[in-house]
């Protein structure tokens, strides 16, 4: 099903602007990333981070957490114009919900346009320095463009966030090996 451009443009007109008691503003988060550092145990870590992804994915207006949910699941089925068009919409009238931006930087990587995806992991990380989703997209993106010393940069930048992320450690540990090769 297409979403038409008039029906999204209205919706968005419904947005009013109200204070956020959500997304990356949320004071729960300053306890739940203490609790990162805290563990290394795994399941205690997936929980954690599935709090946190909970609160980013959360806004005060219903009406941007559905377009947000609209914009993913288009994107998740490939129907990339649509999760565009949703997103671009998104970011544009709500340019301070730094999950809007993380999911069409998300999509950016997906479409293979990676200095638009870095441009909006860029916002994602001015909102919200601590978002390790954002952070492990900006190593993935260097890594697809060979520029290794800042996927290592951004892994490490992951790992002072998010200090036991098994998946952090282990692109870290990738992409050394593969400055050391080139080294060689």
């Amino acid at each position: 099903m297409h979403l038409p451009r008039l029906l999204l443009a209205s919706l968005l007109l419904l947005i009013p602007v109200v204070p956020v008691n959500a997304d990356q503003k949320d004071e729960r988060l300053n306890e739940l990333f203490a609790d990162l550092g805290d563990t290394s145990d795994i399941g205690s870590i997936r929980a954690t981070e599935n709090q946190i992804w909970e609160i980013w994915l959360q806004h005060a207006n219903p009406d941007v957490e559905r377009l947000l949910v609209m914009g993913t699941e288009r994107m998740n089925t490939r129907q990339y114009p649509e999760a565009l068009l949703i997103f671009n919409q998104l970011v544009e009238s709500v340019p301070d919900f730094a999950e809007a931006w993380n999911k069409r930087a998300t999509l950016f990587y997906m479409l293979g346009n990676f200095e638009a995806s870095i441009e909006d992991i860029e916002t994602t990380l001015e909102l919200e320095p601590r978002h390790f989703g954002a952070l492990s997209g900006l190593g993935l993106v260097y890594l697809q463009q060979g520029e290794l010393q800042k996927a290592r940069e951004a892994f490490e930048n992951l790992i002072e966030v998010h200090p036991h992320s098994p998946n952090a450690q282990e692109n870290l540990r990738y992409v050394m090996e593969r400055l050391q090769r080139d080294l060689i």
